[in-house]
């Protein structure tokens, strides 16, 4: 089943997205068609359980499904909208209709939603949206702050989840994202470096640019591995047990982001930045994603924090002992 899903998003994304599309949603265009696409093949509701008419997918598996989305700069808000089903199914409480956005202050897509959901302490209100104001990203994505309107439905999610599922949520989705669009950002660079010639021979060949895409490629290949075990963690100990390897691969997507994008535009020189091309597009979301739902800083400080709690004789054995 994973891998089914991975292949239809990816082949509908090949299919329906691209740089043409990604101009069109930063002009404040709403995706409907691939949006439609999404829908038919069920994939907002990805996480829900099946007996719930979810397609039951891991953690693991929707981790893998956002790198995909990563990849193509997530020309539609999947990812939160799966969350935000998960969360909905967890409290016990049906799916909605239509594109479902999270939080009200910096919902993203806000303006085409059709529900927000809140989250406070483990309750979960699912709510029709009201007014808004429209803000963006730097990388055009709609952040708007939304007044929430007449309640649909509210519930408690369950032991496990803990207060802030939602934060953690999102940095897992961002990380995910942010590791897709590095690995497709990488692959361009490459690309490029082996087809661009200078001086009568491809720029690929030349020393100083192998190693600095090696290090982009290092850090592409950490980053993958730190969200596939915190993913692989939220399976075994729920959302807050996961909470140190998110922290984990949110702050090593912080890093990712940066080193990455610089060596990519380094490689592609001005045309990276071009309107026409899709560089800018993957390296813009990078740089908006890290710092939403936590930047690398803040998760640092907070495994820094726990880990003095914990005091110096527990932080080797806490290590050593978490299963990835």
């Amino acid at each position: 089943m994973r891998e089914i899903i991975l292949e239809q998003t990816d082949r509908l994304l090949a299919e329906e997205a691209g740089v043409a599309l990604l101009r069109r949603v930063e002009a404040g265009e709403w995706p409907g068609a691939l949006w439609a696409r999404c829908e038919e093949l069920g994939l907002p509701l990805a996480l829900v359980p099946e007996a719930a008419g979810g397609a039951g997918l891991a953690w693991a598996d929707a981790a893998a499904l956002w790198q995909v989305l990563g990849r193509h700069a997530a020309p539609v808000p999947l990812g939160e909208a799966m969350l935000a089903h998960a969360l909905l199914a967890a409290a016990g409480l049906d799916a909605a209709a239509g594109f479902v956005t999270l939080g009200t202050s910096a919902a993203p897509f806000g303006r085409h939603a059709a529900a927000v959901l809140r989250h406070d302490r483990g309750h979960i209100a699912l709510h029709l949206p009201d007014s808004q104001v429209p803000h963006a990203n730097i990388a055009r994505e709609p952040r708007d702050r939304l007044t929430p309107g007449p309640l649909i439905g509210q519930g408690r999610l369950p032991q496990g989840w803990g207060a802030r599922a939602l934060r953690l949520g999102l940095a897992l989705l961002r990380a995910a994202l942010i590791s897709g669009a590095a690995r497709q950002a990488l692959a361009l660079a490459v690309e490029w470096a082996n087809t661009r010639s200078q001086f009568g021979r491809p720029i690929g060949k030349f020393q100083a640019v192998q190693q600095s895409l090696a290090v982009a490629a290092g850090e592409v290949a950490a980053l993958e591995v730190a969200v596939a075990a915190a993913a692989r963690a939220v399976d075994r100990h729920g959302m807050e047990g996961a909470a140190f390897e998110i922290a984990c691969a949110k702050v090593m997507a912080g890093e990712a982001a940066e080193a990455v994008a610089a060596r990519a535009h380094q490689v592609f020189a001005a045309i990276g930045i071009t309107e026409e091309h899709a560089l800018h597009h993957l390296t813009r979301r990078m740089w908006a994603w890290r710092d939403e739902a936590g930047s690398a800083v803040t998760w640092a400080r907070e495994i820094g924090r726990a880990a003095l709690e914990r005091g110096g004789a527990r932080l080797w054995p806490d290590l050593t002992a978490r299963d990835g």
